[in-house]
C-alpha cells in the first residue's frame, strides 16, 4: 500500500458535486434546514478524494466538501492503457463496487457516483458494477476504497520477493 502524503497545493484539482441533499434538524422553535454536499476532487492523473460538507447555504456546503475531499486524497495505481492494474471489489458499508480492468477503447462503463470518481482519477478504460446499496455517498466511498487497495505489479513483486515477469506470467 502506498502511504505517501499528497500535497493538494501541488496538484491541479478539479471538483465535481455528486449530490446535494437538504437535511433538517428539529429544535424547539421548529426545523432548521441545512444542505450537505458530496464532492469528489481529482487531478485526472491518479489522485482522487471525496468529502462531505454541511452548511446552511449550498455554495458554502460545496466549498466545505471540496476542502474535506482535498484532505482525503488517495493515489490510484493505473496501468499503461489507462485502466486499473487488476480486478477488485471495493466495499464501504453495505455498498460494494466491482472494478474490472478493460482494454484500450472500452471507455468508462460505470454508474453516476462511481463514474465521477473514476473520471477524476484519470481512468479511461474500466467496467464497474455497483452491488448492494445504491446510496450515492457509500458508492463513492466504496469506489475510492477499491481504488486505494489496488497494487501495481511492481509492489506485488517486491512484497513476494520475486521479479515482475514471474508474477505477470
Amino acid at each position: 500500500m502506498r502511504h505517501e502524503i499528497i500535497d493538494p497545493s501541488q496538484l491541479e484539482l478539479t471538483d465535481k458535486v455528486v449530490s446535494i441533499k437538504r437535511v433538517s434538524k428539529t429544535v424547539k422553535g421548529g426545523r432548521t434546514m441545512r444542505f450537505t454536499a458530496l464532492v469528489v476532487v481529482g487531478d485526472g492523473n491518479g489522485h482522487v478524494g471525496a468529502g462531505l460538507g454541511k452548511a446552511t447555504e449550498i455554495p458554502e456546503a460545496i466549498r466545505k466538501g471540496k476542502e474535506d475531499a482535498m484532505k482525503k486524497l488517495v493515489t490510484v495505481a493505473i496501468d499503461e492503457n489507462n485502466s486499473i492494474t487488476h480486478d477488485y471489489i471495493g466495499k464501504f458499508g453495505s455498498a460494494s463496487v466491482l472494478l474490472k480492468r478493460a482494454p484500450e477503447g472500452t471507455g468508462v462503463i460505470a454508474g453516476g457516483p462511481a463514474r465521477n470518481v473514476l473520471e477524476l482519477a484519470g481512468i479511461k478504460n474500466i467496467r464497474t458494477k455497483s452491488l448492494g446499496s445504491n446510496n450515492k455517498q457509500n458508492v463513492v466511498l466504496a469506489t475510492i476504497e477499491g481504488l486505494k487497495a489496488l497494487k501495481t505489479p511492481e509492489e506485488v513483486a517486491k512484497n513476494r520477493g520475486k521479479s515482475v515477469e514471474e508474477i505477470t506470467n
